[in-house]
């Protein structure tokens, strides 16, 4: 991979921890919803935190460990997404666009994971 590649996976993991901020920022808050915006935006910006870690990983197993925390906390991210969607069905189409980069991202994690495994 080159450092064009992962700048370009850090920038995009860092803007979709934004437009999940931006997104939450749009959900009413009651008492239904205020746990579910704090667990969406704990797991949309840990995708990048975890990114960035597993960039300056100092081995190949903490590499691998931290790309499975991005792994797991994009589909967590599609589940919150979800939620919200019941929660507040108004905001379907935009939850939609963000459920599809939150899937995006977690293939791609899967691949590099896999590739990584598979160079073992």
């Amino acid at each position: 991979m080159t450092n064009n590649m992962k700048y370009d996976l850090e920038e995009r993991t860092a803007k979709f921890g934004e437009a999940i901020i931006d997104f939450a920022k749009k959900i009413p808050v009651n008492e239904i919803t205020a746990p579910i915006i704090k667990q969406l935006v704990s797991a949309g910006t840990s995708v990048g935190a975890n990114y960035c870690e597993a960039d300056c990983a100092e081995t190949k197993m903490d590499f691998e460990h931290k790309l499975g925390i991005c792994k797991k906390e994009s589909k967590e991210t599609k589940y919150w997404l979800r939620i919200t969607v019941k929660a507040v069905p108004a905001l379907k189409d935009e939850a939609r666009i963000h459920w599809k980069e939150s899937n995006e991202l977690n293939l791609i994690f899967s691949s590099i994971i896999k590739k990584s495994r598979a160079k073992k």
